[in-house]
C-alpha cells in the first residue's frame, strides 16, 4: 500500500496525464512485458535442455555429494535439524518414509537392526 504523504506528495510533484495517453502506455509497456516474459521462458526451456536446470551444480557451487543429496536432507542441514522424520508423500498415499538421525539418512529396517545389535 502506498502511504497517504507518498500519494499526495506524488499528486503535488507531477502533472495528471490525459486518459488516452494512459491507455496507449499501459498497452505499450504491456506488449513489453509479455516479449520479456516470452523470452525468459524460451530461455528456461533451453536451459533445461541443454543440462543446466540445476544451474548451482553446473556452475560448480554445489558439489557432486550436495547434488545427490534428497531434498529434505539438505535441508535440515541447512536448518540444523539433526534429527527428523521424513515422509515422502505422491499424489494423496504415502511413498516412503525415513528418519534423519545425527544428520544422515537412516531407512526404518536400517534403524532395526541396529536396535538388535545394540540389545544383543
Amino acid at each position: 500500500m502506498i502511504h497517504k504523504w507518498w500519494h499526495n506528495y506524488i499528486r503535488r510533484k507531477t502533472k495528471p496525464i490525459p486518459g488516452d495517453v494512459a491507455v496507449l502506455w499501459k498497452r505499450r509497456l504491456s506488449y513489453a512485458y509479455g516479449f520479456l516474459a516470452w523470452n525468459a521462458f524460451g530461455l528456461l526451456i533451453y536451459s533445461i535442455y541443454n543440462g543446466k536446470a540445476d544451474w548451482a551444480h553446473y556452475y560448480g557451487l554445489k558439489t557432486d555429494e550436495e547434488a545427490k543429496m534428497s531434498p529434505a536432507l539438505g535441508w535440515a542441514n541447512t536448518l540444523g535439524i539433526k534429527n527428523a522424520k521424513v515422509y515422502r508423500i505422491s499424489g494423496l498415499t504415502k511413498v516412503d518414509e525415513y528418519d534423519i538421525v545425527e544428520g544422515e539418512k537412516k531407512t526404518v529396517q536400517e534403524k532395526q537392526i541396529n536396535s538388535e545389535e545394540l540389545e544383543t
